[in-house]
């Protein structure tokens, strides 16, 4: 299912989620980073498959690829954006989460996936 252009509908359940678990305490855009990066880590189940839903100049992924998410990148990588590493090659490979959708994942992975895609459309962060 491919994300929506543009900004969406405001979600206030959505809204409050991520004002009293994710940024509670938050006084700037760098506590942010690390509230989002500790809650991704905290409600991911890895591995989860995923479909790329944007293509993006940073990333080798083309829409409709589908990929395995193993983790999440390491904690300096996502210091303006949220990165997952996927399998890929040798080593893996960081890519963006909202680049990507989960495809067969629980309903925690899915929740958090599209919190962050959500605050990402809504002009945060990323």
């Amino acid at each position: 299912m491919a994300r929506p252009k543009g900004r969406p509908k405001r979600d206030p359940e959505r809204d409050e989620r991520i004002e009293n678990e994710i940024i509670v305490d938050c006084n700037d855009e760098n506590e942010q980073v690390m509230g989002w990066f500790n809650y991704l880590e905290d409600q991911l189940r890895f591995p989860f498959t995923a479909l790329c839903v944007a293509k993006r100049a940073i990333s080798p992924l083309g829409v409709k690829d589908e990929v395995e998410v193993t983790g999440m990148a390491p904690e300096d990588e996502c210091r303006r954006e949220m990165f997952v590493m996927i399998r890929w090659e040798k080593d893996g490979l960081g890519v963006p989460l909202a680049q990507l959708l989960p495809g067969a994942a629980d309903e925690q992975t899915t929740q958090a996936v599209e919190d962050w895609h959500y605050w990402v459309s809504q002009g945060h962060l990323s």
